[in-house]
């Protein structure tokens, strides 16, 4: 095994056959944390947007917190109603995209697609900043490096996704419970100390006045009511994730559908536990939270202005709820929670894939992407998906705050779509229906989607208008581009299906003549293996043609030629500018055109050889030659290999590598 395949093998780990795909499903409990970590997660920064946003009322906006979460909350439960109806109408794992195609056509499918497809590598993003953030809270030297801290954790998880989502899933377990266990806690002790025990617990930031930004004047109506929408449209984030449990139902274990809507059950019950609690124990604390791009400000007792933003909202609470009772118990919430935020990502990380595969094979996107890995995860994929997402944190700087505006967007005009979608589904298998059982079921299914069209719809629009001039319009950019390249893709493989198409008059008749042409360029063993293969195949006529490019060479060549007596004539065409490419392209295409239904069938000897440093001093003539070949029709071109010694130690490598598959085979 070579070195680069022993290093592989060491990161991704061995290779899993076709056979073995059942072993990597996932039961309930690890699913759990693989696709509900995003979501989950996100409620720790989308409550952190939603008081940013608010601070730009001044004071006033805080009070409004509570009506926000609830919002958000109802969101969320309409939201993972509507999606349990599509896991088990199309549990192949195309989720909306699937649904808008069937249901809505071609053009909506790939709306939808789009946007999930650039939603996606937000999510990733988005968390990942999101992490570095909360990290700062105990490990303060992050502070200026945290994009490239962003970038690397982002590489890792690409590697560790890269060895299978079951072993991922094992990975991501522990951290995404733990982090349940004590977000869960903290808002249980709290809510416990301050509502039971009467505890004054008041937060850093309780005394501090939040100011609007220099020359924001006094808001009232309108003004309040688009902050207030902002607000709204931020907290939305935490609804991110609960469409990647429809994309991922193939990687459930069977009852796949009805595993994956008792897991987004589940998801539903702990986001919203977490969001409402999060913001009961924010506004019980008096937690104020700013931001510097924002230009809002604090004022302390003092009268001091003070510029500088505060710890997270989870910061904060854990430290007001845990460090005068039980210190660890901070550690490990801002611990988990930074760890849980870079595993969100592993929800984009399961989703992009399955997605962009499900797209390779409609022909949407390359079909490389469609190709399972040496440990039957989408690695192309994943791959594409890590590069995304890093060079996003590395443009925005990983700053959430920018990024947030940019999000969302993508995942309402999917929910959207897919629920409108849903509705159609419905009332086609109504009209087909006979059974009063199942259609009471059914239009109660589609009471539950045409609910969740609606309030999808209003939110999307309320993003929309909200966030438009803050960036989502970037959003907006980024999709129809993806929508665009992936409708050029389709085009494209279209017109070359039809293209390559057997029809009735296709030319099925034979060359006239099969015309031989052996490259010469040395008289050596290379060169007689070439002859030799060429005289096996039989072509009508066979002729040997060296290029002129230096008088001494060629008398060499010429008097070699004689003297070994190969049996053909030997060519020698005249370049009078001292160039093999030109002139020996002109003398095929020259014999094309004497007799167009003749094929001519070149012989190209090669070089094989064993070290990449090697290649560069061989083949390039032939590469160049052969290239321009291909685009010639009526010509063939057949490289014949000649191994160099050289080339031993990696035909032992590919022969040792290509072992179990021949046992496999046998």
């Amino acid at each position: 095994m070579g070195v680069l395949s022993a290093f592989k093998r060491m990161v991704v780990g061995r290779r899993l056959a076709n056979a073995q795909l059942g072993q990597t499903l996932l039961p309930k409990r690890l699913a759990l944390p693989v696709f509900a970590s995003d979501a989950l997660s996100s409620v720790a920064y989308a409550i952190d947007e939603i008081l940013i946003t608010l601070s730009l009322a001044g004071m006033v906006g805080f009070l409004f917190s509570w009506e926000i979460g609830v919002a958000v909350g109802v969101v969320v439960a309409v939201v993972v109603a509507s999606y349990r109806q599509t896991v088990h109408a199309y549990p192949s794992g195309g989720g909306d995209y699937e649904v808008a195609s069937d249901n809505l056509g071609r053009f909506a499918g790939l709306t939808v697609a789009s946007a999930l497809m650039v939603d996606y590598v937000l999510t990733v993003a988005v968390s990942v900043s999101a992490g570095i953030i909360n990290a700062k809270a105990i490990a303060p030297f992050l502070q200026g490096h945290e994009a490239w801290a962003a970038a690397g954790v982002i590489v890792v998880i690409a590697l560790i996704n890269l060895r299978g989502v079951r072993e991922s899933g094992a990975a991501f377990a522990w951290p995404t419970y733990i982090f349940m266990f004590s977000m869960l806690s903290m808002i249980a002790i709290g809510l416990f100390r301050i509502l039971a025990l009467g505890h004054d617990l008041q937060s850093e930031t309780a005394d501090l006045i939040v100011m609007r930004p220099d020359g924001m004047e006094e808001l009232a109506g309108w003004a309040l009511i688009a902050i207030l929408a902002r607000a709204f449209s931020s907290g939305c984030a935490a609804l991110t994730g609960v469409e990647a449990i429809s994309n991922g139902v193939p990687a459930f274990k069977p009852p796949k559908s009805r595993n994956a809507a008792t897991v987004l059950a589940m998801l539903g019950a702990l986001a919203i536990t977490m969001l409402l609690g999060i913001v009961a124990l924010a506004n019980l604390t008096r937690v104020h939270l700013i931001d510097e791009l924002t230009g809002t400000y604090y004022i302390n007792e003092a009268g001091e202005t003070i510029n500088s933003a505060a710890t997270t909202v989870i910061g904060q609470l854990g430290r007001v709820v845990f460090m005068d009772w039980f210190q660890p118990g901070f550690y490990i919430l801002i611990t988990a929670t930074m760890l849980v935020l870079f595993l969100a990502a592993n929800t984009a990380f399961n989703g992009f894939p399955s997605l962009a595969s499900i797209l390779a094979k409609d022909g949407y996107l390359p079909r490389q992407l469609h190709t399972r890995g040496d440990r039957l995860a989408y690695s192309n994929g994943i791959t594409m998906l890590a590069i995304a997402a890093a060079a996003l944190v590395l443009v925005f700087d990983a700053s959430v705050t920018a990024l947030i505006q940019l999000y969302v967007v993508g995942v309402f005009i999917s929910f959207t779509l897919g629920q409108v979608g849903m509705i159609r589904y419905w009332t086609r298998a109504l009209s087909r229906e006979r059974d009063k059982k199942a259609r009471a079921r059914m239009q109660r299914s589609r009471a539950i989607n045409t609910v969740g069209a609606a309030l999808t719809g209003t939110v999307l629009i309320v993003v929309l208008v909200s966030k438009f001039t803050h960036g989502a319009y970037l959003a907006l950019v980024a999709m129809a581009a993806v929508f665009a390249f992936m409708l050029a893709i389709s085009n494209h493989y279209l017109a070359v299906a039809q293209e390559v198409a057997l029809t009735p008059d296709s030319d099925r008749a034979l060359p006239s003549r099969v015309r031989g042409v052996v490259l010469v360029q040395r008289v050596n063993l290379p060169t007689l293996k070439a002859i030799a293969f060429a005289r096996a195949t039989r072509p009508t006529t066979l002729a040997a043609v060296t290029v002129a490019v230096d008088d001494d060479e060629v008398e060499r060549i010429l008097d070699e030629w004689e003297s070994e007596d190969f049996g053909i004539p030997l060519k020698v065409i005249a370049s009078p500018y001292r160039e093999i490419t030109g002139p020996f392209i002109r003398y095929v295409s020259e014999l094309r055109t004497e007799n167009p239904r003749d094929v001519v069938s070149v012989y190209i000897p090669e070089y094989v050889v064993g070290h990449w440093w090697e290649q560069l001093l061989h083949n390039q003539t032939a590469l160049l030659i052969r290239t321009r070949l291909h685009f010639m029709p009526g010509v063939m071109v057949t490289s014949v290999p000649y191994q160099l010694r050289s080339s031993g130690r990696a035909k032992a490598i590919a022969k040792k590598a290509s072992a179990p598959s021949r046992r496999m085979g046998r």
